[in-house]
């Protein structure tokens, strides 16, 4: 019986060991660990139902042959072999004929065994063998405290920005419908909660063999950092795609945005692409010059917007700096409007991704490939009593159930309105259009305040900093 009890002695275990600093590196170190023993079970299960099944890595390195037996290696010597004898082959691995080969080399290049004493490395291992991922009950048991593992990600410190609450992920891809035979790209994929949840939406539609081999190569992913890719990849397999060789590991605006051509486009886009951050220098030139921003946002809407298929559908969650923001991010939301139709805007409250982040968040759903003639916002409401959202009370799937009850049937209200192109127009494609129909009883708090005037300040801050950065460019070119 697998529980939170089992994982909160793991973690306490690894609380004894000098090298293991912080929530993070805790949850770095379990995850490779755990990798293996899934990878492992998975394979003793492939093993004994396809004849002449090669395993992805050597004997031994399979987990079974390290740490399968309790009795086995451990103190200085399991240190050893893991640091100077494991790493090493796993990093090193060459292409076979199994798929996972490669993901086990992507996932090791940058993993670290973070746990200096070798016997409490031992014990957290014997902890992990209590589990049997081949059994169906172990595997739901623990797909239900990965997803807390994942979660706790918000309270660790940057690590936050890796998880998007599961309320969220659900409800955009309901509403965008993806189909068994569709690709389903997450360009920014994080620890893979859209991509588990386009799995859980898709799951009921496979009804044959070949059902079962589209939905596996439909979905793709990409993550820049170690730790969310590796995470990425153990949830993919929890959730039944059995070599996630489409889980990638690069920063996907490293590419030129003119390189890609039709073969990368996909029919479904998923995402919450980061926000508030900022590109590494260099990056914008891979945009248009009138897209050039390093703001991440505003280049992974310019992205998703080349990468959809005409009739494609995209649900992302972005910041509301890119609903009000001028300048470059301007001419992003008219070049979404003209080539885009941007049907639907629900506004998030400010404290849903908190304690990692306050800054307010709206999802944006649309389709490519027609223009927008008006666009339906939606204010989705705290729930009666609560004022703002926490770790003890997160925002929940349920919550939803009106804006479901509504997606169908539109019809304006004091949390549904619509607004045509022609003022988005006069507005100078200014998207953070207010509820005209709320009630005047509903008094905007002082922090609401002060954080949209920061927010304003900041976007205010950037476009300036654009404008002279282009002024810049202009006099050097005369000059030269």
């Amino acid at each position: 019986m697998i529980s939170s009890t089992l994982i909160k002695s793991i973690q306490d275990i690894m609380r004894q060991d000098q090298g293991v600093d912080g929530d993070a590196q805790r949850l770095s170190q379990l995850v490779w660990m755990i990798f293996l023993k899934i990878l492992d079970d998975t394979e003793q299960e492939l093993e004994v139902m396809a004849d002449g099944y090669v395993s992805a890595i050597p004997a031994k390195y399979q987990w079974r042959a390290w740490a399968g037996n309790e009795e086995g290696l451990t103190g200085d010597e399991l240190n050893y072999f893991v640091n100077n004898d494991l790493f090493p082959a796993l990093r090193s691995l060459t292409g076979g004929s199994n798929p996972r080969t490669l993901i086990v080399r992507e996932a090791f290049e940058d993993s670290y065994n973070y746990m200096k004493s070798g016997t409490l490395l031992r014990q957290v291992i014997n902890k992990i063998n209590t589990i049997d991922f081949n059994a169906r009950a172990d595997r739901h048991q623990f797909n239900e405290l990965y997803e807390k593992l994942l979660k706790d990600l918000q309270s660790a410190g940057n690590a936050g920005e890796y998880y998007t609450p599961r309320a969220l992920t659900q409800f955009v891809v309901e509403m965008v419908d993806p189909k068994v035979g569709e690709t389903v790209l997450d360009p920014a994929c994080g620890t893979g909660g859209f991509l588990a949840s386009a799995i859980d939406h898709m799951r009921p539609q496979v009804r044959t063999g070949e059902d079962e081999t589209l939905l596996q190569s439909s979905l793709r992913g990409i993550e820049k950092k170690q730790l969310p890719h590796l995470l990425c990849l153990t949830n993919m397999i929890l959730h039944g795609i059995d070599a996630p060789t489409l889980i990638r590991r690069a920063n996907t605006l490293n590419r030129p945005l003119r390189d890609y051509g039709p073969d990368d486009r996909v029919d479904v886009v998923i995402t919450n692409p980061p926000f508030g951050g900022v590109e590494e220098p260099g990056v914008e030139q891979n945009f248009p010059q009138r897209f050039r921003t390093r703001e991440t946002a505003d280049l992974f809407l310019v992205l998703i917007m080349r990468l959809l298929k005409d009739g494609g559908r995209a649900g992302i969650v972005l910041p509301d700096g890119t609903l009000f923001g001028e300048g470059v991010k301007t001419r992003i939301k008219q070049e979404l409007l003209e080539e885009c139709n941007l049907h639907t805007v629900v506004r998030i409250p400010n404290s849903a991704f908190a304690p990692y982040t306050n800054i307010a968040t709206n999802l944006l759903f649309f389709v490519k490939g027609e223009p927008t003639k008006e666009v339906w916002f939606y204010e989705h409401d705290l729930p009666v009593g609560l004022k703002n959202y926490s770790k003890s009370k997160p925002i929940t799937a349920a919550e939803f159930a009106p804006e479901r009850a509504w997606w169908t049937s539109r019809t304006e209200s004091d949390r549904a309105w619509r607004v045509s192109i022609e003022e988005i127009r006069q507005r100078n494609f200014n998207l953070d259009i207010k509820n005209p129909r709320a009630t005047s009883s509903e008094q905007v708090s002082l922090t609401d305040l002060v954080d949209a005037y920061r927010q304003k300040q900041e976007a205010a801050s950037k476009t300036l900093s654009e404008i002279r950065a282009l002024l810049r460019q202009a006099l050097e070119s005369h000059e030269q």
